[in-house]
């Protein structure tokens, strides 16, 4: 949608209609912004062992090999669970588990963890061996990834709960953020695994989810990303829940307590996370196929992502926005649905904007001009196609109009040729020309002949 101003340009052809204009090239102009952002960025990234029957490791190879080659600093944490249980039933012995709330924890007594470390080890090397592949005619031709693992992660033992000793399963105690960051600053990945060792020589058995989170922590990392055989929360209608906040996940385990306890663990230490400064945690299925790429790389995801706060920001423009302002009138602009502003323009007028980001992306911006009289122009109401529809436009609204009031602007008016019933939905009335402040009535266009609306604010 958008609120027309004055001076239009003369209408281009349709961009559809140029030569050669083949339809990766729309694509990747609208992951450009998210490269730019997440370069240099730190991602912890955990997939279960439950990944590797699904979809099988190369393809998840395949795209944090990408993700790397943009310039992202990759932790990989993997879990085993699955292949912990091909092991004991290979050796005919049977898992042991706590029962009640610590149901979801392994009793990894001696002859178990002999099966732990060999799942982890096959596991560890069968990732190694998929990085290093560089066949022709695979994104990763011509690749030279170099994947650090060692003895990052110091354990502790559970302990003995209920009256159940736990044996060697563990808690993360420490990891050594300073020798990881030493890794990914000389441009390797660093793979960890669910293991960790006491200071006298003990291996736990580890919960992948623990590694990663308590990882993220101590590094500051600016994702986690976790692909889980769990679905995801889902809200009254049945829907999955997108994005929520720290105290709205805290709010939706209290009152679902029907939530798997698996799942529930993991959004606990997730929680954690956030507390500890790390910025998104991310929730993917497992077993859809560039499940990462996808919540990564476009604006609606495939998952569900949790973070401190809101996700979505609305808030007054500055002079870092001028860029991300102009990619959302510009395509406009050459359809003449929106006058024609320049970058000067644009940069002078800067305060008299309002945009809404998310997840440091722009989707929307709106103007407030104001004139004599109590009364002011909304202009340049702008939200990105691809998430019209998503109440974006409805949020810049009211931002205007409560910036309106606040300025002592009683009475709002606005331009348009092809959004006029939307406006008028939202308690715009028509108007005409006659209507308008003098100093606006004498640049109004009369070749564009816009629609002219205007809004009682009380």
């Amino acid at each position: 949608m958008a609120a027309s101003t004055p001076n239009s340009p003369t209408k281009p052809p349709p961009e559809s209609e140029a030569p050669g204009n083949f339809p990766f090239v729309g694509w990747l102009r609208d992951v450009a912004p998210y490269i730019h952002s997440f370069r240099e960025k730190t991602f912890v990234i955990a997939f279960a062992g439950e990944l590797v029957q699904e979809i099988g490791l190369e393809r998840i190879i395949e795209d944090i090999a990408m993700l790397h080659a943009m310039g992202m600093r990759i932790v990989l944490v993997h879990g085993i669970r699955p292949q912990i249980e091909e092991q004991l039933t290979l050796r005919q012995i049977k898992s042991q588990f706590g029962q009640g709330h610590m149901s979801g924890y392994r009793i990894t007594d001696a002859a178990a963890l002999e099966c732990v470390k060999e799942a982890a080890g096959e596991l560890r090397l069968d990732i190694e061996a998929a990085f290093s592949r560089g066949l022709p005619n695979t994104p990763m031709a011509g690749s030279r990834i170099s994947v650090i693992s060692g003895n990052f992660i110091t354990a502790m033992p559970f302990g003995v709960v209920d009256g159940v000793d736990f044996v060697h399963t563990g808690l993360v105690r420490k990891v050594d953020s300073v020798s990881i960051k030493l890794s990914l600053d000389s441009n390797k990945i660093v793979l960890l695994s669910p293991l960790g060792f006491s200071p006298t020589g003990q291996a736990f058995n580890l919960s992948f989810e623990d590694v990663a989170v308590s990882t993220a922590a101590a590094l500051k990392a600016d994702k986690i990303v976790f692909l889980t055989p769990y679905s995801g929360l889902h809200d009254e209608a049945g829907d999955l829940i997108t994005e929520l906040s720290l105290a709205q996940m805290q709010e939706y385990i209290i009152s679902h307590p029907e939530i798997p306890s698996g799942m529930k663990a993991l959004l606990t230490l997730s929680g954690k996370a956030i507390k500890a400064g790390v910025s998104r945690v991310h929730f993917l299925p497992c077993n859809r196929d560039g499940a990462l790429l996808e919540e990564l790389f476009t604006h609606d995801g495939v998952g569900m992502m949790l973070a401190s706060s809101g996700i979505e920001n609305l808030r007054e423009a500055n002079q870092d926005d001028v860029g991300g302002i102009l990619q959302l009138t510009m395509p406009l602009e050459e359809e003449g649905i929106l006058a024609a502003r320049g970058q000067d323009v644009i940069e002078r007028d800067i305060d008299r904007f309002s945009v809404i980001e998310h997840d440091r992306v722009l989707f929307g911006c709106a103007a407030l001009f104001p004139f004599p009289n109590g009364i002011g122009e909304l202009a340049c109401l702008v939200v990105d196609p691809d998430v019209q529809g998503s109440g974006d436009g409805e949020r810049l609204l009211k931002r205007i109009e409560a910036r309106a009031k606040k300025e002592g602007i009683k009475k709002l008016f606005v331009l348009t040729t092809r959004t006029e019933h939307w406006f008028l939905k939202r308690g715009f009335m028509r108007s005409s020309v006659d209507d308008l402040p003098e100093e606006r009535k004498q640049i109004y266009n009369w070749d564009r002949k816009s629609m002219v609306l205007t809004k009682n604010l009380t």
